[in-house]
């Protein structure tokens, strides 16, 4: 089968196109042909040697993806069903930039219907992580919720999980003009575009100078830094990813004074039942169209370097989608 695989971690050259054996059906795995793999900053990190953990190359990148079930699915996936999966895939074990992949049955879930496989493939990262990052923080219908970068995967998943799950205010933010006009044409009301204004000015603002109960920031730097700033009383900062910096200063009066919190989120360190729960909250918004996943554009496997760059570089609305 062909994978794209990181011979090093040394940047976009470390991409080559290789055939691998088919990967065999054992307990508790699913062959699963792959249709599309979802493309992510993740695989860009690990790509670039940043990742902070220690991994071994040669690797085949990818966590995400979606695929038609051919062996070992029992009753639940039957051969023929289509399914979508996050997991370890790409960073601990080989992943989803190939035509098969053997993936751990608990990781599967059913793709609705009216979901296609490219737009499947981008849900599971995106839409697993903002949903558990929800619960963690205590989202409940008629809280604030502030997820920056509406154009990135995770800044548009809160913002449409809390909008469709009944947040008073689903906000998020962009630095770009163009990408602001955008996100209103898509129906996004509530995005601060920060060419014109600062983040807390925006927040407060829109929300009448209450401020965010609850922040899912995946960018870092001086955004998590403002975003702080913007915290409602007794709010809290969720951090998940470090796009922009990983590192930045902040102001600990932003901490103190309306008494809020920042924590972290792991997605590889979260419990199965948690991500069970996020599923069974994720799959009825999408089949009743209440979340959409956008993608943004798809290239072909062998093109995966273009777009881990077109994804780094370009910074596109939605999901960047590879397919066999």
């Amino acid at each position: 089968m062909r994978a794209m695989r990181a011979e090093t971690f040394s940047g976009y050259q470390g991409l080559k196109l290789i055939e691998l054996p088919k990967p065999a059906v054992t307990d508790g795995k699913v062959l699963v042909r792959m249709t599309a793999a979802g493309v992510t900053p993740l695989d860009h990190t690990i790509l670039s040697g940043k990742f902070p953990h220690h991994l071994k190359a040669p690797l085949v990148l990818g966590n995400e993806g979606a695929g038609v079930v051919e062996e070992g699915g029992g009753t639940v996936f039957p051969a023929g069903s289509r399914v979508m999966f996050f997991g370890a895939y790409g960073a601990f074990e080989d992943g989803t930039y190939s035509e098969w992949l053997a993936v751990r049955k608990e990781d599967l879930c059913l793709i609705p219907d009216n979901i296609d496989d490219v737009s499947a493939a981008g849900i599971p990262v995106a839409y697993l992580t903002a949903q558990v990052a929800l619960a963690r923080a205590g989202f409940r219908a008629g809280k604030t919720v502030l997820a920056p970068a509406i154009g990135g995967s995770i800044g548009n998943a809160v913002t449409q999980l809390a909008r469709a799950l009944g947040a008073k205010h689903a906000l998020s933010s962009t630095t770009n003009h163009a990408k602001a006009e955008q996100a209103k044409a898509l129906g996004f009301n509530e995005v601060i575009d920060t060419s014109l204004e600062k983040l807390g000015d925006g927040v407060r603002r829109i929300t009448d100078g209450y401020g965010a109960d609850i922040v899912i920031d995946g960018i870092g730097g001086e955004v998590l830094c403002e975003a702080l700033g913007a915290l409602a009383l007794e709010g809290s900062l969720t951090t998940l990813g470090y796009s922009a910096s990983r590192t930045t200063t902040i102001d600990v009066t932003n901490l103190i004074v309306p008494q809020a919190s920042i924590r972290g989120l792991n997605m590889f360190a979260q419990p199965q039942a948690a991500k069970t729960e996020a599923w069974n909250v994720i799959v009825p918004l999408l089949k009743s169209g209440a979340v959409k996943p956008i993608v943004a554009k798809t290239f072909p496997l062998a093109e995966a370097a273009d777009a881990l760059r077109y994804l780094v570089e370009g910074r596109p609305f939605g999901r960047v989608v590879l397919v066999p």
